[in-house]
């Protein structure tokens, strides 16, 4: 059974996603990685925002391992822009 505040963060999360394509929908720039990388900011916002002061419920503990593997993904997806960039054979 879901709580208050986990269905707070779900929703947030959600809403920032939405936000996130309609933006970037308007803007003429959606591109499956930079919704990634701005999903994932919005993900970290909303995790710090919603975050308990004093007790952290089970669920909550078990949001680092999506935030390391977005870490992650983030990481690959830098390395590849940084290789786009740089001139043929350096690399």
């Amino acid at each position: 059974m879901a709580t208050a505040r986990r269905e707070r963060f779900v929703r947030a999360q959600v809403a920032w996603a939405v936000a996130m394509v309609l933006a970037l929908a308007l803007l003429d720039a959606f591109s499956k990685e930079l919704f990634f990388v701005t999903t994932l900011i919005g993900f970290l916002v909303v995790t710090e925002l919603t975050a308990p002061f004093a007790v952290t419920p089970r669920w909550r503990s078990r949001l680092k391992w999506l935030i390391g593997l977005g870490l992650l993904v983030f990481g690959y997806i830098v390395i590849r822009r940084i290789l786009q960039i740089l001139p043929p054979g350096v690399f």
